[in-house]
């Protein structure tokens, strides 16, 4: 037990005592918000709440035992394990361990846990430490060669199309290809290397799309496009279609005004009928607080993820290595897509992808692994470099 009262002597000392008081803030308003988008069940009520309040505490746990390793040399020692445990972590789902939900086989389920648990979703965190161990290690060769870089694409494209392969999920890959493109730019990849990007993926768009624009995932991308341009031809599929989940969303978002209909009295918040306002403790969690705290507390949330970023990245711009900087922005850097996707999805401004509101969204591991994600972040905090010594080295 020494162990424990180590890492809480140490975390008191050193850890990001800050940061883990903007996540539970987070997280409790978060707690809060599913309470009032759970009302609406006749049974198992309180199950979510009961479920996120444990991840959180978990989550507490496993913050501050991160906040005491040594993050470099922890990767250093076990970069081919880790690699290994994302391929072989996400494959469980193809085993009778998986568990399909909302059409895409994102979860497996171990008998005993009250949880199912998403494989894509701890994988990333990892990824995110060989990723910045890699690109810190190619930085000593130039990692704008065309070596380094195929070399990063290699990776993140197999973590991406792994996902995708294994689970259908288009939400997800999303998150590894931006965590790609973020991560080689805080590394130093030249810029002619994105403009080469953008060229070949509009041309790959140009003659692809004819032959993917009629399958369902596509239609999630031209129903957006249609509603913000307008297009009156497919307004009853912008309302009643593919775009039905978002209008509801954004009926509930601007219902609820500059203060909101009150806590507890969302009108679709509080609806008996599941079709009143979908999957309204996940993914569209940002719409309960509009229609029930209004524009005030939809600013709120915003705010808060907003000091975890600007926090992880305060941490990144006085980390002792590339490579711990590059973890730190790897982290920031999910936070930031995946807020601004899930929320300008409910904004109806972004296509549906499934991705949940970091802190906000009921999910046990999704908020044990936030947690765990600013935990590593909090042990790069504890051994950042002075100012002088940083002065120093610049």
């Amino acid at each position: 037990m020494s162990w424990i009262t180590d890492s809480l002597r140490d975390f008191w000392e050193r850890g990001d005592k800050l940061l883990l008081t903007l996540c539970l803030m987070a997280s409790g308003y978060g707690l809060i918000l599913i309470y009032s988008a759970t009302r609406y069940l006749t049974v198992n009520q309180n199950r979510s709440v009961i479920i996120q309040a444990i991840g959180i505490l978990l989550g507490v746990v496993v913050y501050i035992v991160l906040s005491s390793v040594d993050l470099e040399l922890f990767t250093e020692k076990t970069w081919k394990f880790l690699f290994l445990f994302n391929i072989g972590f996400n494959l469980l789902v193809r085993t009778p361990l998986g568990v399909e939900e909302g059409g895409n086989r994102n979860w497996i389920r171990i008998p005993g846990l009250p949880i199912n648990i998403h494989p894509a979703e701890i994988a990333k965190l990892t990824f995110i430490l060989l990723f910045a161990y890699q690109c810190a290690k190619l930085r000593e060769k130039g990692i704008s060669k065309p070596s380094s870089v195929f070399q990063l694409l290699a990776h993140a494209g197999l973590m991406a199309g792994l996902v995708v392969v294994v689970s259908g999920d288009k939400g997800m890959p999303l998150v590894f290809l931006f965590l790609f493109a973020a991560m080689c730019l805080c590394a130093g990849v030249k810029l002619r290397w994105y403009a080469l990007a953008g060229v070949i993926g509009t041309a790959g768009v140009a003659v692809l799309w004819p032959r993917v624009k009629d399958q369902y995932w596509a239609g999630r991308i031209t129903v957006v496009i249609d509603h913000l341009l307008g297009v009156q031809e497919t307004l009853y599929n912008q309302t009643h279609g593919a775009g039905w989940q978002q209008t509801r969303s954004v009926l509930a978002i601007g219902s609820g005004g500059f203060t909101g209909q009150g806590y507890l009295q969302g009108i679709q918040t509080q609806s008996p009928y599941r079709s009143s306002l979908p999957a309204r403790s996940t993914d569209e969690i940002f719409a309960v607080c509009g229609e029930e705290l209004g524009l005030v507390g939809c600013v709120l949330i915003i705010l808060l993820l907003a000091a975890i970023i600007i926090r992880c990245v305060w941490v990144a711009r006085r980390a002792p290595s590339p490579m711990t900087a590059l973890t730190a922005m790897g982290y920031a850097s999910m936070l930031l897509f995946q807020s601004v996707l899930n929320i300008g999805m409910c904004l109806y401004v972004l296509p549906i992808v499934g991705l949940t509101l970091p802190f906000f969204s009921y999910g046990g591991s999704s908020i044990i692994t936030m947690f765990a994600a600013m935990g590593v972040v909090s042990s790069i905090k504890t051994r950042s470099l002075p100012s002088w010594l940083k002065d120093r080295n610049q």
